[in-house]
């Protein structure tokens, strides 16, 4: 029987059928063996069970559709437009019809546009286990692993599916994202009782789990959905929570919908008290509310989201969902490692050193290579998959005295952040058995009963020159067979390995361009506070002082966010305490993202407003990343920052113009229907000359943004929206009122040309106000705007003076409209932009508009509900070509 048939044929096995069976019998179910899959049978397994994912991740136009649909209004517009069609208004509800199919149609393409390029993007972001294929160490892609799948564990691994363990080294896991349960388990290999809850399968590893510390090899029993993961995940609704940006756009909608809905309630009543048609007043009515509401407002954000994310992607920074760039411009605080963002992350051995003159170099060398995790029987790929100091030593020089041929390891205590150490236990060529600790020097020297008198003294010096410095300590043993943390005792220190990492050439320039925005740069950094003092130094960058980890546990959390807030370097900190001092940072309403690449960053980077990350980082901590950056530059995270404001700025543009200039133009519709014997507009021409208006509108988002308007995060102030409406609508409002004066007393229009009039002056105010309300600067012109911009307010400004005078004008109830009326709307449109000029003057300078001198404080929580999404966003296919 072929494996795949086996595996058709055979119940396929759950997590708790497997944490009960011996290994070598879940291995036999499965159809499988230690040595895993081959190719072929990963392949064919695969079309039986699916591949290994949770869920989809690609545009659906439909979906996008939907959400054009949702305005409550839009759709009884639309139902009262079919009504008025059997009511003999035929033409008007043909013509309402292709302007909100029109009006949608925009909406939904640019929407669309943007979900692909967010599907782009994911596809970019693919995450990778090693497993045993064709009998050797394959890299796969974790979306197709298969039950029978034989993968390796290592510290900081995402378990990639629910597994059953064949080998276990002081594994323990973090599974608090399934069991909430916040301290680690241990895992052994032997079966557990049939009884035993979720948080007791220590022979198995779950799907989403984080490996804390230690080695394994495990065999791959349920994936996809039908793992203990997958079904929390799928009880999750499909939407991720909302960022602070979409919260913000939220509570703005809400405002224009309550004005909307009170300015349609009064207009309605009115014209219904003043005897026009019933229909004809509720159209209009429900025209006034399109008109008000920020109909394309997602399509604008999308676009501008979308065009941000190329322009990301261009400089190499990868983004998992589109809101999350302008929440990087949010950002005040940068807390990040040093090590590749000030240095250039290339380490490299220099020296090693004896810590007394009867030890020569060469023997704390080869002690020092013994402490890795590394394989002595292939030397040549022994630094794969090493930490990049362990890496550095296998790939530094040696002597012929340097040789490990004849040593064995017996057993191994895996580096971690709690002990900060590396220990083995090795048999020597002389048949002598060693335990050699490789680690922290501050931890190695704590663990060691005899430290020579000179020792203190050589790591100060390599400290003070900037070296970044691993201590080598040994004791002999005998008898003793396996390692428990209680044998790193009684050592002998050997000696120092020296590494370098050079400051790089570009790091002032990049810290002075993150400087320029406002984010203050702070280091926390697993060395020594001496040697990262020395870096800053060596950049020439002023330190607002240190903190090691005792000083931050020596502290109350309300000192500590004084004394962080001012601090630059935090040395030999824990990942708690990071995580901490990322907490407390946000307590104190600053905007913090924090830069890490390890699997000690995890837990800071779900603390932080927006986690970045590295291509090259350990999957916990790309799995918490909101962003990754494909170099790990300073320079492109600065560009990033900038891209994010620039989206908000220009997002905050279109929402001022729906509180000005639309939401004066519908105003005073709303009172001329009173107040004249007929409809200032019809409902046709309203919408019209709403989707003209919201057409030449989504060019803002290419839009350039002054320079000032970069230098610092912006939030969402809706009590500043409030005022500019009350002060910009008046405004607009009047030079309305003054074309309905000119029409009726000047030039005696009739209906149509009344109608033609105010809907050309209507569209040359609302096209052309966009250049005074783009920029704070007076006058407008000193800023410039985009070509595109340009181009596009002119478009519709010349389609709104044609259609009077179109072969459609008729239908659409205009007529032309006699040469002085243009001379007369030039001198308008002039007058209009030198008011709205002083206003902004007046408005801008006063103290309520001044920018505060510390932003809010608003502490945005992580819910286990966002870590989940974020956890098995990983599980998801790349989306069809």
């Amino acid at each position: 029987m072929s494996n795949q048939t086996a595996l058709s044929a055979a119940p396929l096995l759950t997590v708790r059928d497997a944490v009960v069976r011996e290994s070598a019998d879940v291995l036999t179910v499965l159809s499988s063996t230690p040595a895993g899959l081959t190719t072929a049978e990963a392949t064919a397994r695969r079309a039986v069970v699916g591949q290994n994912v949770l869920r989809e991740h690609r545009a659906r136009p439909w979906r996008v559709l939907g959400r054009q649909l949702k305005s409550p209004i839009l759709i009884l517009l639309f139902v009262t437009a079919v009504v008025s069609m059997f009511l003999g208004e035929a033409a008007n509800a043909v013509i309402i019809g292709i302007i909100l199919a029109a009006s949608i149609g925009l909406g939904f393409v640019n929407e669309y546009r943007a979900e692909r390029t967010a599907d782009a993007l994911h596809d970019r972001i693919r995450h990778t286990v090693i497993a045993r294929r064709d009998s050797a160490p394959t890299e796969v892609d974790v979306t197709d692993l298969v039950p029978g799948d034989v993968v390796q564990l290592n510290t900081g691994t995402v378990v990639p599916a629910d597994m059953r363990l064949l080998d276990a080294h002081n594994l323990a896991c973090d599974e608090s994202i399934v069991t909430g349960e916040s301290l680690p388990t241990a895992k052994s290999t032997p079966p557990v009782l049939d009884s035993a809850g979720i948080g007791d399968l220590t022979s198995c590893v779950l799907m989403g789990t984080v490996v804390q510390s230690g080695t394994g090899i495990a065999v791959v029993v349920a994936t996809g959905a039908r793992t203990e993961f997958g079904r929390i995940a799928g009880g999750l609704a499909a939407e991720q929570p909302q960022t602070e940006f979409q919260r913000g756009l939220g509570r703005f909608s809400v405002l224009l919908l309550e004005v909307a809905l009170i300015l349609t309630t009064v207009i309605f009543v009115a014209n219904v008290l003043l005897q026009r048609p019933v229909l004809d007043a509720l159209l209009f009515s429900l025209a006034i509310a399109v008109g008000i509401t920020p109909q394309l407002l997602p399509a604008v954000v999308s676009t501008s989201l979308a065009a941000g994310s190329r322009a990301l992607t261009r400089r190499r920074v990868l983004v998992k969902r589109l809101v999350c760039i302008e929440d990087l411009g949010d950002m005040d605080i940068l807390v990040t490692d040093k090590t590749g963002t000030l240095t250039e992350g290339r380490i490299s051995f220099t020296t090693a050193l004896p810590a007394d003159p009867t030890t020569n170099p060469e023997r704390v060398q080869l002690l020092g290579l013994l402490a890795t995790e590394a394989d002595y029987t292939t030397p040549a790929e022994a630094a794969v998959g090493l930490n990049p100091l362990d890496a550095a030593l296998w790939e530094a020089t040696r002597s012929e005295a340097v040789r490990l041929e004849g040593y064995r390891r017996a057993d191994l205590l895996a580096f971690d952040h709690e002990r900060r150490r590396t220990t083995v236990l090795v048999d020597t060529p002389a048949g002598e058995r060693l335990v050699v600790t490789k680690g922290s020097p501050e931890e190695v020297m704590g663990i060691c009963s005899h430290i020579p008198a000179g020792a203190p003294g050589i790591l100060d010096h390599e400290y003070a020159a900037g070296g970044r410095v691993v201590a080598v300590a040994t004791k002999p043993v005998a008898g003793l067979s396996a390692l428990s943390p209680g044998d790193e005792t009684g050592l002998t220190l050997v000696g120092f390995l020296v590494f370098l990492d050079r400051p790089k050439p570009d790091a002032r320039a990049s810290l002075d361009q993150l400087a320029s925005l406002g984010i203050a740069v702070k280091i926390a950094t697993g060395d020594n506070a001496v040697v990262a003092e020395k870096v800053l130094r060596d950049l020439g960058i002023a330190s607002g002082g240190t903190m090691t980890g005792s000083d931050i546990d020596a502290l109350s959390d309300d000192t500590l966010r004084q004394a962080a807030s001012t601090a630059t370097i935090f040395a030999r900190v824990s990942p708690e305490q990071k995580a901490r001092i990322i907490r407390l940072l946000r307590r104190a309403g600053r905007g913090v993202g924090f830069l890490g690449d390890g699997v000690n960053d995890a837990l800071a980077l779900h603390q932080a407003d927006i986690g970045i990350s590295v291509e090259s980082a350990a999957d916990v901590a790309k799995d918490a990343a909101d962003v990754l950056l494909l170099e790990k530059d300073l320079g492109v995270l600065a560009d990033g920052v900038t891209e994010g404001r620039r989206i908000f700025a220009n997002t905050i543009k279109y929402v001022l113009m729906g509180t000005s200039s639309n939401f004066g133009n519908m105003f005073s519709a709303s009172v001329a229907s009173v107040v004249l014997p007929f409809l200032p507009m019809l409902p046709g021409q309203i919408l019209l000359n709403n989707l003209l208006y919201d057409t030449g509108q989504l060019a803002i988002s290419g839009d350039r943004v002054d320079p000032e308007q970069l230098q610092a995060p912006s939030h969402w102030d809706i009590g500043f929206i409030r005022r500019f409406m009350l002060l910009f609508g008046p405004i607009s409002s009047l030079f309305d009122f003054a074309t309905f004066a000119l029409m009726m007393f000047v030039f005696h229009a009739a209906e149509g040309e009344f109608q033609a009039g105010w809907f050309i002056e209507s569209i040359a105010t609302q096209a052309l106000i966009i250049f005074a309300i783009r920029t704070r600067r007076v006058p407008f012109f000193r800023s410039r705007p985009s070509t595109g911009l340009i181009l596009a307010s002119l478009a519709v400004v010349a389609a709104g003076v044609w259609l009077p005078y179109s072969p459609v004008a008729g239908l659409l109830g205009f007529q032309p409209l006699p040469a002085p009326f243009f001379l007369a709307l030039v001198g308008m449109v002039i007058a209009y932009l030198v008011c709205v000029e002083l206003a902004k003057s007046w408005f801008f300078a006063r103290p309520a508009q001044q920018p505060a001198p510390q932003p809010p404080v608003v502490v945005r929580m992580r819910r286990h509900q966002r870590r989940v999404h974020r956890r098995s966003a990983r599980f998801t296919p790349r989306s069809p070509a």
